[in-house]
């Protein structure tokens, strides 16, 4: 098969050709722009799960559907070395610019709280290079979203951007990826600024993509939240939803896969979108012909393999120290001590208890306390209830014990 023609795309938030499976989500969102729009009451959003599901490409696609709309948008990706204004303040820095609000002076007002805001963060005695504020000539508002409280201020500056929407009949979207990365006074901040822009009807909303415990950890710093946000578990495509992610962008390029070869294609990748665009790639670029056959993913699966285990586990495995690749191994090791007692099946993620892993490693739960921290931390595993955790990134467990 000509590889130049090649339609799968494996990449990092990168668009597949064929966004399937998300039609659900993509109309429920049109519904939510129109109905903020128009005044009317809703929540805003929170998009959960694993990695390689899809989370970036579908808050990217509702970004655009926002941007169709007319809506001002902003986008950032929280992470945990850096706190929230500066990176707000450039997403909203650009949704200001989209809304294309016809008086000057009430924009200019908006973006003087805007620099008021980030330059908070700076101190008064900062250096000039310090004091974010590219592309705003507006002086800052003094007293307007400047207390130096985080919730007192996002309350305020979401406040004035939401009515700035709402005088050209348009709305404004936040949309933050890696949410759970948010640190505890910024996701309070949050969600007590959601609050206040949902009881104030303004047309601003706030849409979150983080990894499935992100709604414990909004709830565990407003106990409102879980009304306050309407939660979305992204999750692998059913069959009939992958098989269109592989054989529609083929179509396209006068290609075909046979049904054995779908189904086979499925059992590789489980029904992951992440898996599925790289184990089409590969598969793609050597089969000789069309139509694709089984015989032709089970050439393929092992290159797609050795591709996956260097870009997308391995990598990840690399950032964790060696005690934190030993709590890692034990995890996948004591999966399948689990399913061997017969306490269960070995699931995508490597669900276990931490006394299991800690039984397995010879150690007080208590003495790996700061290395299994460390791996939530960086996001490479989750606890999703006490005493329970799981990799964040599916068939981890498996990769582990492959390399072992």
């Amino acid at each position: 098969m000509d590889p130049i023609r090649n339609p799968y795309a494996p990449g990092a938030g990168q668009r597949p050709p064929e966004l399937a499976g998300r039609d659900d989500q993509l109309r429920a969102f049109d519904v939510v722009l129109e109905r903020v729009a128009r005044g009317r009451p809703e929540r805003s959003l929170v998009l959960t799960g694993l990695r390689g599901v899809g989370k970036t490409v579908l808050l990217n696609a509702l970004r655009s559907a926002a941007v169709r709309k007319g809506w001002g948008t902003g986008k950032f990706e929280a992470r945990p070395d850096q706190s929230l204004r500066r990176p707000l303040a450039s997403a909203l820095h650009q949704a200001i610019r989209e809304l294309g609000h016809p008086d000057a002076d009430a924009v200019d007002h908006v973006l003087g709280v805007l620099r008021s805001f980030v330059q908070r963060e700076a101190g008064p005695n900062a250096k000039l290079r310090e004091q974010w504020s590219p592309g705003i000539d507006a002086p800052a508002v003094r007293g307007r979203a400047d207390s130096g409280d985080i919730e007192i201020d996002l309350v305020e500056l979401l406040t004035d951007v939401g009515g700035l929407a709402a005088d050209v009949g348009k709305g404004v979207g936040v949309f933050i990826d890696e949410m759970q990365d948010l640190g505890p006074d910024d996701v309070s901040a949050m969600c007590a600024a959601c609050h206040e822009i949902s009881q104030s009807g303004l047309p601003l909303i706030v849409v979150g993509a983080g990894l499935p415990h992100l709604p414990a950890v909004l709830s565990a710093s407003k106990s409102y939240s879980e009304r306050l946000f309407s939660y979305q578990r992204i999750d692998r495509l059913p069959r009939e939803s992958a098989d269109r992610a592989l054989a529609a962008p083929a179509a396209e390029e006068e290609a075909d896969f046979e049904s054995d070869a779908l189904a086979a294609m499925y059992e590789h990748t489980g029904g992951y979108p992440y898996f599925i665009q790289a184990y089409g790639k590969a598969v793609w670029d050597l089969a000789p012909r069309t139509p694709i056959t089984a015989a032709d993913v089970g050439v393929a699966a092992p290159e797609a393999d050795r591709e996956l285990a260097v870009g997308f586990f391995g990598s990840r495995f690399e950032r964790a120290t060696p005690g934190e690749r030993d709590y890692l191994r034990a995890m996948a090791d004591a999966a399948v001590e689990m399913a061997t007692r017969g306490e269960g099946r070995i699931d995508d993620i490597g669900s276990v208890a931490t006394a299991d892993v800690a039984a397995l490693l010879g150690k007080k739960p208590q003495s790996l306390s700061p290395a299994r921290d460390a791996l939530l931390k960086k996001g490479l595993i989750y606890s999703g209830e006490r005493g329970l955790i799981a990799f964040t990134v599916p068939h981890f467990g498996r990769y582990l014990r492959s390399q072992a």
